[in-house]
């Protein structure tokens, strides 16, 4: 192994893979909101779930913000990274009971994984007297929300929630009064880690859209040509929130922050475009996937209120973000979206009535079109 050379550790500041293995305890965390979705689709279980998926943003956010501002190959990096994808799988695994008895067992983790990312901001090197004081002013009211975090863990229900969003509150007061210091900010690996934790997303659409099949064929029923139709329709769903921001959007805000200069502005800019508006564009999808889970599960049924209200939810969360991104970047709006936004509101309120499937195909029209009319229209 001596004769093998490696690159310098300072030459590579792409997304290291530590850091994508990390990620993959959110594909369970991910899946066990969108189960308990599907389980009860209450106004109160939407607000628990989305407590619970900016819970899980803190964490992510931290290590990524933490790796940023470090060279990530390094193996000093890499050891507290796999640490912290160690303490990521109780973090995952307790999330349907952080509400009941896994509490203890989720808010633990998420501390755990709060304080390595501290850790390694505080690492010697490579960071100025501003860039520190600013780092320093970032963790001190952090520690207040680990505190509020773990003891709010071991409280009753109402409690606990109300504890926990008291957390959200304090961290988001951090954010914005660390948006006020200088940070060390490098845009294209940002920009890649945020594109990243959207593919984990996705990939619950994916399971969403496979789960029909194992049901369908473990009860012997053969597949029917309806669910077929619905998970081909499905796959054209998840096709086409991909392209929705991978096409345009995705590449214009990494080259736009790019071309930004100063700690300052760069690290408002990255706070605001991908820590804020990037958490409505995962949970969303992680909403609509439920919705979606509903239809290929009964596609000759016709959809619940309640699964039309998480495929529409989701679907707005989604433009929501790319539309808060985009106009805080470029001052324009996509106007073709907003416009697809009240066709789908309507075609999701007034199609109770319609089979699933046959609903999802009108979705997927709208959608279809609205990148369509977009890319005509942007391209002349």
């Amino acid at each position: 192994m001596k004769g093998i050379e490696l690159p310098p550790r300072t030459e590579d500041f792409t997304a290291d893979p530590v850091e994508l293995f990390f990620d993959l305890a959110y594909v369970l965390a991910f899946s066990q909101l969108v189960a308990l979705l599907i389980a009860n689709p209450t106004w109160a279980e939407v607000g628990k779930v989305t407590l619970l998926f900016l819970l899980l943003w803190l964490p992510w956010q931290q290590l990524t913000w933490a790796a940023n501002a470090v060279s990530g190959n390094g193996r000093g990096v890499r050891l507290i990274l796999l640490t912290a994808t160690v303490a990521s799988i109780p973090m995952a695994s307790a999330t349907s009971f952080a509400f009941g008895d896994g509490g203890p067992v989720f808010a633990v983790s998420l501390a755990v994984i709060m304080l390595l990312g501290f850790a390694i901001q505080a690492l010697p090197g490579g960071h100025d007297d501003e860039n520190r004081r600013t780092i320093w002013r970032w963790i001190t009211p952090n520690v207040v929300a680990i505190a509020l975090l773990v003891g709010g863990s071991f409280l009753p229900e109402r409690a606990r929630l109300a504890v926990w969003l008291a957390v959200v509150a304090v961290v988001i007061g951090a954010m914005v009064a660390a948006g006020r210091g200088t940070w060390l900010v490098r845009t294209g690996h940002m920009a890649e880690r945020h594109g990243l934790i959207l593919i984990i997303a996705l990939g619950e659409v994916i399971v969403a859209i496979g789960l029909p099949v194992l049901t369908v064929l473990r009860a012997g029923e053969g597949l029917p040509a309806a669910t077929v139709l619905a998970l081909a329709t499905s796959g054209v769903f998840a096709c086409l929130l991909w392209w929705g921001y991978f096409d345009r959007p995705a590449p214009g805000l990494e080259h736009h922050g790019e071309g930004l200069r100063g700690g300052r502005e760069r690290g408002r800019w990255v706070r605001n475009v991908y820590t804020w508006a990037h958490a409505p564009i995962v949970c969303g999808v992680i909403f609509a996937a439920a919705g979606l889970e509903e239809i290929a599960l009964h596609p000759t049924d016709s959809v619940p209120t309640s699964f039309r209200l998480l495929l529409f939810g989701g679907l707005a969360m989604f433009a929501l973000g790319i539309t808060t991104s985009i106009w805080t970047t470029f001052r324009v709006l996509p106007r073709e979206r907003m416009v697809s936004a009240v066709a789908l509101a309507l075609l999701l309120g007034l199609g109770g009535g319609l089979p699933g499937v046959v609903l999802l195909l009108g979705v997927v029209v709208v959608m279809g079109a609205t990148l369509v009319a977009e890319h005509v229209r942007i391209e002349r």
